[in-house]
């Protein structure tokens, strides 16, 4: 299953009357609330909400990031109460150029979930009719299995490559925050040493992904002959991270992983060093 589906293709799933489960995964770092709202006031007919911060993020300790992964089991409880079987096909959306659909897209992939697409260009894409009436999940009739996360990596293994460089840490914050400029959200500026930079942004072309072979292109010129498998993407709290997962997976450069904690985690801890 391709991991982007057009709003052509969607529409003709959702006439055809086959089981889609469309989530709405529309978010804002700085006001929270502001994608639940922006739901509540329209959306694609019969799309559930699915939030970040309550369905797609874990119990903060404050030393494992913004938006650390759920457990598998609380994961795997949530996409119960979501409605989520095997057999579902899931399509996930946002307003913010896919970072939040792909953070949805990664999780379900990383736990099994095959049947799973982003809608390229996001709402700005959808030409379709549009919902004013917030629809309650339906939950799965059968509890999902806890999977572990496939293709995540741990701070330890991000720390250890410090000194045996294996692996190349892409990091999918803006520029200026890489280098330690206008950091506003998290305590200290900088990024792990070592680590590329490619933006997210770039990998957009407005709204929608950039075609399979440009983005190909983009990620051969910066990795070089280093290989997919030999690639960690990180960001400030493991969200945008997936945007570049996804991108490379468009690109048909598969096997790299995610390291969720990303720099909200690394510096939670003053031992870890810094990059400016």
């Amino acid at each position: 299953m391709t991991p982007l589906i057009t709003a052509n293709q969607l529409e003709e799933i959702i006439n055809s009357g086959e089981d889609v489960l469309l989530c709405d995964c529309r978010f804002d770092l700085t006001d929270p609330e502001s994608g639940k709202k922006a739901y509540e006031e329209s959306h694609i007919p019969g799309a559930i909400y699915v939030d970040l911060d309550r369905d797609m993020s874990g119990n903060k300790t404050g030393s494992n990031g913004r938006h650390p992964l759920p457990s598998p089991e609380a994961w795997a409880q949530t996409k119960t109460r979501l409605g989520m079987t095997s057999n579902t096909l899931v399509v996930a959306y946002d307003k913010q150029g896919s970072v939040y659909a792909s953070r949805l897209w990664w999780m379900l992939k990383a736990t099994g979930h095959a049947k799973v697409q982003v809608l390229d260009g996001g709402l700005d894409a959808w030409n379709g009719p549009m919902g004013t009436v917030p629809r309650k999940p339906n939950p799965a009739p059968q509890a999902i299995e806890p999977r572990t996360y496939v293709g995540l990596a741990l701070v330890d293994e991000v720390v250890a490559n410090l000194q045996t460089k294996k692996l190349t840490v892409i990091d999918a914050r803006a520029n200026d925050r890489f280098h330690g400029q206008n950091e506003t959200l998290d305590p200290i500026a900088g990024h792990i040493p070592g680590a590329i930079n490619h933006f997210f942004k770039g990998n957009l072309s407005a709204t929608a992904f950039k075609p399979a072979e440009q983005l190909f292109k983009d990620f051969v010129e910066l990795l070089g002959p280093v290989k997919p498998a030999e690639v960690i993407h990180q960001c400030g709290s493991g969200v945008t991270a997936c945007h570049n997962l996804l991108a490379m997976e468009v690109a048909g450069l598969k096997g790299s992983r995610l390291y969720a904690g990303s720099w909200s985690e690394w510096c939670a801890d003053p031992s870890r060093p810094v990059e400016t």
